[in-house]
This record gives C-alpha cells, sequence and structure tokens, in this order.
C-alpha cells in the first residue's frame, strides 16, 4: 500500500508537526530539522482527526473511523488518555470531528450515528438538562428539484434554506417540549402557541404508521413571511369565499323589510 497523509496538524508552539498515514500511523515530525521523531501507534482505522491542545504545546488528540479517540503526548510519543466509542447493539461509531474548549478543560466530538460527546474534568450534572436524543424534523425529509433544477422541500415546495426554522424531535419523530423548541436559532423568543408543531400520521419504512412532525404551524409562515403550503392556500381561498359570502347575504338582510315582515336569508 503507498502511504498517504489523510491529516495534518502543528502542534500549539509550532515546534511539532504531527501527519496521520493512511496505514493508521501517526508520526511526530521535528518542524525545524524534518527529523521523524515517534510513531504512535494506537489507531485501527484511517485518522481524519488531529486537533492540538489550546496552550498545552505537549498534547494532541487523535480520532478516527476506528471509533478510537486518543490523547497524546507527543513530546514523548506516549498515549495519555483512550476512549472508544462503543455503541450499545450497533458496534462501533466512527468519529468525524473534535473540538477542544478554549480553557482546555473540555473537548466535544460528534460521531457517525449523530451522537455529541463531551469530555472533561468534574460533574456531568449540566449537560443532563437537554434530552439524549435531539433530530430537526426536517433532518430526514424528501427533496425534489423545480423546473429550474433548483432543490425544494418536497412537502412544502419551498427552498430548504427558505423554511422557518425547524422542530426539534426525538429519534422517533415525536417533538420535545416548548422549552428546548426554543434552543433552535429564530425561536428564541416566540410564545408557547408558536412552538407547537402541526402532527401527521406517518409510515414508516417498515409499514408501521406513526404520528410525527410533519410541518409547520402556518402562524409561524405567517411570521416570517414566508409562502404558506399549497393545502393552506385552497383552505384560506375556500374560507374567503365563505366570509364574501356570508358578507352578502347579511347585505341583502339588511335591505330588506325593516318592519320586521319578511325572513332574511340564512348565510
Amino acid at each position: 500500500m503507498k502511504p498517504k497523509v489523510t491529516m495534518i496538524a502543528w502542534n500549539q508552539n509550532d515546534n511539532y508537526v504531527v501527519t496521520a498515514v493512511n496505514n493508521h500511523l501517526l508520526k511526530v515530525w521535528n518542524s525545524y530539522t524534518g527529523q521523524l521523531l515517534h510513531d504512535l501507534v494506537g489507531h485501527a482505522d484511517e485518522v481524519f482527526v488531529l486537533e492540538t491542545h489550546p496552550f498545552d504545546s505537549r498534547i494532541m488528540l487523535s480520532a478516527g473511523h476506528d471509533g478510537n479517540i486518543f490523547i497524546w503526548d507527543i513530546t514523548k510519543g506516549t498515549k495519555t488518555k483512550h476512549y472508544f466509542n462503543m455503541i450499545e447493539g450497533q458496534g462501533h461509531g466512527a468519529v468525524f470531528d473534535c473540538k477542544f474548549s478554549p480553557d482546555g478543560q473540555h473537548f466535544a466530538c460528534t460521531d457517525s450515528h449523530g451522537h455529541l460527546l463531551v469530555f472533561g474534568f468534574g460533574c456531568s450534572r449540566p449537560y443532563e438538562k437537554i434530552p439524549d436524543q435531539m433530530f430537526f424534523h426536517t433532518d430526514y425529509r424528501p427533496l425534489i428539484r423545480d423546473s429550474n433544477n433548483y432543490v425544494l422541500d418536497e412537502q412544502t415546495q419551498q427552498a430548504p434554506h427558505l423554511m422557518p426554522p425547524p422542530f426539534l424531535v426525538d429519534v422517533d419523530g415525536n417533538p420535545h417540549p416548548t422549552k428546548y423548541q426554543r434552543l433552535v436559532p429564530g425561536r428564541e423568543n416566540c410564545a408557547d402557541e408558536h412552538l407547537i408543531p402541526q402532527l401527521g400520521y406517518v409510515a414508516t419504512s417498515d409499514g408501521e404508521v406513526v404520528e410525527q412532525v410533519i410541518g409547520q404551524q402556518t402562524v409561524d409562515q405567517d411570521e416570517q413571511g414566508l409562502e404558506p403550503s399549497i393545502l393552506d392556500g385552497m383552505i384560506r381561498q375556500l374560507q374567503l369565499q365563505q366570509d364574501q359570502r356570508t358578507g352578502a347575504d347579511q347585505e341583502s338582510a339588511s335591505s330588506g323589510p325593516q318592519n320586521g315582515e319578511g325572513t332574511p336569508r340564512r348565510g
């Protein structure tokens, strides 16, 4: 196999360069002389994440598609900490990205199963305020293309970037309470009645019919200045026609006999 570099990172003070190679090794180089200092062994698949510590020049983090996350001391070429991202009943989850916090006390990772992993010192209680499962209700909605080859949301016929902010749901599509909906950018100051999604029954891939979020409330569309859906437009048109008929009937009745003789038509 021809060696290929998949990722490269400088350490905090630029004295070292770390490269990830497709033979699953990490190599630590002296950035001034180009000398190879260490081979870091531990990964079993390709590595696409290398993150240096924000102020400790000795520390480098690596993560890869094998589900392994390592904290290395690159000056000694040794492994400091290791975590394997095993998911119960599903094998391991490939780690796609990692970032240190500015104070260097925590780091967060995302994996191929949609999980956010937070590591650090201290108690995890502050992170228990939000549900374990958080998805946008539009995450897996089908897209189509219009006559101009632009992408549209299949259900609303709108460009995805012009749609109102989505709702937060669990893995089964059930909406979270309104206090969590305010976590979505664009919904921070909405009233409670504007944070209740429109529900409907949707058939899943295995044929089971479940109740899920199917769209936004029309009041949200009004606030955002967006075009309503085709169905909403038809409903409003019918309501307008009914209101016009009612108004005409009332006008006819008011211009009829004023002495109580005769019966006005019912709207």
